[in-house]
């Protein structure tokens, strides 16, 4: 059933930075919503505080930090979008008090990460780093010592989840054994073998590849220590976090023979835009790949994350569905004919329900359909009610004591 919303649609103001796939801004101009800003590079904090004040929707990619403070100065946000496979760019916590849905698109570009780490594999098992250098020098180096082929090799996987998965499946289909290790029990696809540790993955592995999240339990995950158990002569991949590798640790192993190659996408420090001045101290080294941070960035994932993420902006803001949300507790329902909804957040304490059902039952204003669902901290009522005591409706339940937000969805 279609449903117009009660507010403006060319009044609603939307906000995409870090050059977002026109996928998204195509969908929102293609329903309606005219007031939609493109911004091809992040914002500072300072500069998103400017920008933010009057905007409902905000679209980011890695770069822009919402932090507490920028949150703090948007009183209008009703939701963010991740156009990427994290989070740890938005503080969830203020976002989760202030009543902001955030949503990301975490398996988008899983296939293109997948594709490129057999491709690095590859290339550094037969050294191709090398010889591209030396060709470029003008120097011939037409030789096989030090190259082999990865058909019977082992590949060892640091985080079986979605990424590390698909490149396992993948592995296989090229002969390879793979052995995985993950926090968590994870059931083996195809005959891939579970590790009870890194050591014991990184020991008797080829190529291992990292597929963790940025946590505080995987900064520095691959030390000094556990570099020295790698095989040797084993090739390390890092297409997943930048805090995840020591990377001094891993230059002097590669100085010193003791590792073959290293493949890395993603660092400590990273450049805010194209052109700026990058530093590493891998730079230089023989038989290393260094990426600007572009593992998942093929036109296909941006295409499906843009797809993916502003279709979950868009069902938000035209149903109040908030499935995939990092903060409000996940709800999809159906529209109701002839009835106005409305979306109440509120700090989940008790008897916010109760008090949500007195107030419009002592001012007769019947309930055509109700949903609620609660998180740790916060719930999420959806008031399908009368639609006409809808706008009274609404400021009653302004008055319900935990009340975060409430918003005339139409």
């Amino acid at each position: 059933m279609s449903q117009a919303t009660s507010y403006p649609k060319e009044k609603i103001k939307i906000l995409f930075l870090e050059n977002i796939s026109d996928k998204a801004v195509n969908r929102f101009k293609d329903n309606g919503y005219v007031n939609v800003k493109k911004v091809s590079g992040a914002l500072s904090e300072e500069e998103l505080i400017k920008e933010i004040k009057d905007v409902h929707l905000l679209g980011i990619r890695s770069k822009t930090k919402v932090t507490e403070n920028v949150l703090a100065h948007a009183s209008k946000l009703q939701a963010i979008g991740c156009f990427c496979i994290g989070v740890n760019q938005v503080d969830l916590a203020a976002a989760t008090q202030h009543g902001v849905v955030v949503f990301n698109a975490p398996y988008s570009n899983t296939r293109s990460v997948a594709e490129l780490v057999i491709g690095l594999s590859i290339m550094l098992i037969r050294r191709i780093p090398d010889k591209n250098t030396a060709a470029h020098n003008g120097i011939w180096l037409k030789d096989a010592k030090g190259s082999f082929e990865l058909r019977g090799k082992t590949l060892g996987i640091i985080g079986y989840g979605n990424i590390g998965t698909q490149v396992s499946v993948m592995a296989e289909m090229l002969g390879m054994k793979v052995l995985f290790y993950d926090v968590e029990t994870k059931l083996p696809l195809g005959n891939a073998t579970a590790a009870k540790s890194i050591k014991e993955v990184v020991s008797g592995a080829d190529v291992v590849s990292l597929h963790v999240p940025e946590t505080e339990a995987t900064k520095n995950l691959i030390d000094a220590d556990i570099i020295k158990a790698f095989k040797k002569g084993g090739i390390l991949i890092n297409y997943a976090r930048g805090e995840v590798v020591d990377l001094e640790a891993l230059a002097e192993a590669l100085k010193a023979g003791d590792i073959n190659g290293a493949a890395i996408d993603v660092y400590p420090w990273e450049p805010e835009k194209n052109g700026d001045k990058f530093e590493s101290p891998l730079q230089g080294l023989s038989n290393v790949i260094l990426t600007p941070h572009i593992g998942g960035s093929t036109e296909e994932a941006q295409q499906n994350i843009g797809d993916d993420v502003s279709n979950k902006l868009y069902q938000y803001l035209e149903k109040g569905i908030t499935n995939g949300s990092h903060t409000l507790p996940g709800i999809s329902l159906p529209a109701i004919a002839g009835a106005h909804r409305i979306l109440h957040i509120h700090k989940n304490v008790p008897g916010v329900l109760s008090a949500i059902n007195t107030q419009l039952s002592q001012n007769n204003i019947n309930i055509l359909g109700q949903y609620l669902k609660t998180n740790d901290e916060i719930g999420y009522v959806v008031l399908d009610v009368d639609n006409k005591l809808s706008s009274q409706a609404v400021e009653l339940l302004k008055e319900v004591k935990g009340t975060i937000k409430v918003r005339m969805l139409y």
